[in-house]
């Protein structure tokens, strides 16, 4: 269910972008970065977090950290991880597919910097073993999500 909302998202607003479908997992940066040939900075990963009572989707580079200053200063608050059955209420997709397309309904979704450096990014298209090719300011326009710096160094 969750891939064909992210098929749904693709196809009414951004049809020339391919939803790829491996044999193999894609569920861990290491796995992913194999299964499309990338490097793990270039796996776009989406992390669903709580700060107070907002629910938010952070994308970061696949090597990136959360830097927990930087993060409080952004949003005022200290992050807490959604656990996996929060992470599906939120998104709709499962852990290790979660990406910022093809959501039940709308949520913050924030780019740190760290993807910047990349024409190409690759993110999760909400299964285990889905992805997107996605240059970084399209995925910024696609779900309009806006650019932090929230990652160490």
């Amino acid at each position: 269910m969750s891939l064909e909302s992210v098929r749904a998202f693709f196809a009414a607003h951004a049809p020339d972008i391919e939803v790829i479908v491996t044999e193999a997992s894609s569920a861990t940066v290491t796995l992913a970065a194999q299964a499309h040939g990338v490097l793990p900075a270039q796996i776009a990963k989406t992390i669903c977090l709580r700060v107070g009572d907002r629910t938010m989707l952070v994308v970061t580079s696949g090597i990136a950290r959360l830097d927990n200053r930087k993060f409080k200063d952004q949003f005022a608050g200290k992050p807490r991880m959604l656990d996996a059955e929060e992470v599906v209420a939120a998104t709709s997709h499962p852990v290790g597919g979660v990406c910022p397309f093809g959501l039940p309904a709308p949520l913050p979704v924030y780019c740190d910097v760290s993807l910047r450096e990349f024409e190409e990014v690759v993110p999760a298209a909400g299964a285990t073993n889905a992805a997107v090719r996605i240059a970084p300011r399209r995925m910024v326009e696609l779900t309009g999500a806006e650019w932090v710096d929230v990652c160490q160094g």
